[in-house]
């Protein structure tokens, strides 16, 4: 999917992926599978000037893997928040839920975040996966 990131776009979204999810029979993963990508789509709302980007949605065996890229070159980075901040809590967020992911330079300048979530891995039993954000900060 290609599209400008509007108020409704996250919502639509999950519903895309969650039925996928029903349909791969990989159910457990949907909650992981929709805060992880509500949080980049939140990221391209944030960050991307434009607020265009694609969201591809991989069956992978044994899991799920899902990238959104967009025309920014500005990676992401995980920031050390403090008590008082509103924000900056999103790539944690995104490490302690998904089994792993990171940042790929794309051709024309932009980028595609990617997430990976297992069966039986932490996305599906709540713990955070020792490789969680390691190839991609």
């Amino acid at each position: 999917m290609r599209f400008t990131v509007g108020a409704h776009s996250a919502g639509h979204v999950r519903r895309i992926v969650r039925a996928y999810l029903v349909l791969w029979e990989m159910r457990e993963l949907t909650d992981a599978v929709e805060l992880a990508v509500t949080e980049l789509l939140a990221n391209v709302v944030r960050h991307v000037p434009d607020r265009r980007c694609g969201v591809l949605v991989l069956r992978c065996p044994g899991g799920v893997r899902v990238e959104v890229s967009d025309g920014s070159p500005e990676k992401p980075c995980v920031r050390d928040a403090g008590a008082d901040d509103e924000g900056g809590r999103g790539l944690a967020l995104l490490g302690a839920v998904v089994d792993a992911w990171g940042v790929d330079p794309a051709p024309d300048g932009g980028k595609t975040v990617w997430f990976e979530c297992r069966v039986g891995g932490a996305s599906a039993t709540g713990t955070t996966a020792a490789d969680a954000g390691a190839d991609g900060t």
